[in-house]
């Protein structure tokens, strides 16, 4: 039995653990490094992910041209018959018979459905007398007042000899507002005016039937005048929903459409 055996036994152990130390530390020491790459690298990328998330929104974001109106905006004409028609209760048939009934013996040949503003400018003066006095059938009639704001039916009736009176009708309160005869009117106007009268088969309210058959909506203006072909026809205005107007010719001896065209101002 040899006494250095231990010792042998001893330095190998040693050696043993030494090298399994260093193991361990460049172990240790890699794990480390790879860790501190791997966080950089995440950081990198984490904020490069941040900055994209922030760019797309304001890349795809696209303001609305300044100053285009939206699809369902109306157009001032639109607005201001919607404002109008809204305001009315009288409608474009209860307003001829109220206009016929305040001259003897008349007939309709325009009308049309206006503003207060509108009406007031359409509101001819009388015309003075020699003696500077307002002449009889000049005058307006003292048959009502309008209401403040109200829209107005301004219609035009003309007797069998074509001589044409202004009736202004409160489109609220269904009154007759003012009528007076025009004093301004020549021989032959009369006269173009009486043929006129004569010649029209088609009651005003025949030729708004007409113009609603083909397109439903309010009627707001009649006018008995001749075409580019020198036909006599109603002239009718018709609002839709969509508040466009459209105007139609009716012939005024058998009611058939001839024309029509819309105004989508």
């Amino acid at each position: 039995m040899t006494c250095d055996s231990p010792s042998k036994n001893t330095g190998f152990l040693r050696a043993h653990r030494v090298r399994a130390a260093g193991v361990a530390c460049v172990v240790v020491t890699a794990a480390l490094l790879t860790g501190c790459g791997q966080d950089s690298g995440s950081t990198s990328a984490s904020t490069k992910t941040s900055e994209a998330a922030r760019a797309v929104p304001e890349a795809t974001k696209s303001p609305s041209p300044t100053g285009s109106p939206s699809p369902g905006r109306l157009t001032e004409d639109q607005q201001e018959r919607k404002e109008l028609i809204s305001a009315t209760k009288v409608t474009y048939d209860k307003a001829v018979t109220t206009a016929e009934g305040e001259v003897k013996g008349g007939k309709l040949v325009d009308l049309e459905l206006k503003s207060a503003e509108d009406a007031a400018d359409d509101d001819e003066s009388p015309s003075p007398s020699p003696t500077g006095s307002p002449s009889p059938t000049g005058s307006p009639s003292p048959t009502g007042t309008a209401a403040a704001g109200a829209p107005q039916w301004v219609a035009t009736v003309a007797t069998t000899t074509g001589t044409k009176h202004k009736v202004h009708i409160d489109a609220v309160s269904g009154k007759v507002v003012s009528s007076s005869e025009d004093a301004d009117q020549s021989t032959s106007d009369k006269a173009k005016t009486a043929k006129r009268i004569t010649q029209a088969k088609q009651t005003p309210q025949q030729a708004a039937k007409a113009a609603t058959a083909k397109q439903q909506g309010t009627v707001t203006a009649l006018d008995l005048d001749d075409d580019d072909q020198g036909t006599l026809v109603w002239k009718t205005d018709v609002v839709t929903k969509d508040w466009k107007k459209t105007t139609f010719d009716i012939d005024a001896s058998n009611g058939s459409v001839t024309h029509q065209e819309t105004d989508n101002d």
